[in-house]
């Protein structure tokens, strides 16, 4: 009798993945919330009646400095936004598997390697939001997350690891789904030669966009 080999047998749990998933997703999540400081000059816990006093008669100053934490908030949004309908994308495929491998089980690891990238392509991008090096970072980041969705599917297909009902038209609207989110994506950062806030603006209206589907949202038609 052959010895059963050990990659056949590993990586087979799509619970345990949904699992590590939805965990690495809840702290990327928060972290990206860290990233937005509090705009003081001074210890915001001081006990110095000085400062205390002074803070209270600086209410100008404070919308003043909050004004410039703005882009951060605008990117934030859009980060936020976006890991979360790449969560619903990874759920919907998993929903439809009926089983797992390792193959896919390191292309969702992968998967989830991008996503813990989010936080500092967010920070980079608020820290130098009118730069388009920034911007362009912060797509490939977007891009490889497209990319591994993408091969996870293709995966689950060729290896037959969907469910039996799952029926071919399932299967196109997943992958035109993940193929016209990054073309537009890919559209959405090429408006950086213009302006990065237009840029950021068509990114972050678009995935407003997706929340609002499929009611009022066009790309759900795709």
């Amino acid at each position: 009798m052959a010895p059963t080999l050990y990659h056949r047998i590993s990586g087979g749990s799509l619970e345990r993945l949904a699992a590590l998933s939805d965990g690495v997703f809840a702290i990327v999540m928060t972290l990206l919330v860290l990233e937005i400081r509090i705009p003081t000059e001074h210890p915001p816990h001081s006990q110095n009646p000085v400062w205390v006093s002074g803070a209270l008669r600086s209410e100008s100053l404070l919308w003043h400095r909050l004004g410039h934490i703005a882009p951060l908030l605008l990117v934030y949004l859009l980060s936020f936004l976006t890991l979360g309908i790449f969560w619903m994308g990874q759920q919907t495929q998993l929903n439809h598997f009926d089983r797992g491998d390792r193959r896919l089980t390191w292309t969702y690891l992968l998967f989830l390697l991008a996503v813990t990238l989010m936080p500092f392509s967010t920070s980079l991008l608020g820290a130098f939001i009118t730069y388009r090096l920034a911007l362009g970072i912060y797509w490939l980041n977007l891009l490889l997350l497209g990319v591994l969705l993408y091969l996870s599917l293709d995966h689950a297909v060729r290896a037959g690891l969907l469910k039996t009902d799952v029926s071919a038209d399932v299967i196109a609207a997943m992958r035109r789904r993940i193929v016209v989110y990054q073309l537009l994506y890919a559209f959405g950062a090429s408006l950086a030669i213009v302006n990065t806030y237009l840029s950021i603006g068509f990114l972050v209206l678009m995935q407003l966009n997706s929340v609002i589907t499929p009611r009022f949202g066009w790309l759900d038609r795709f």
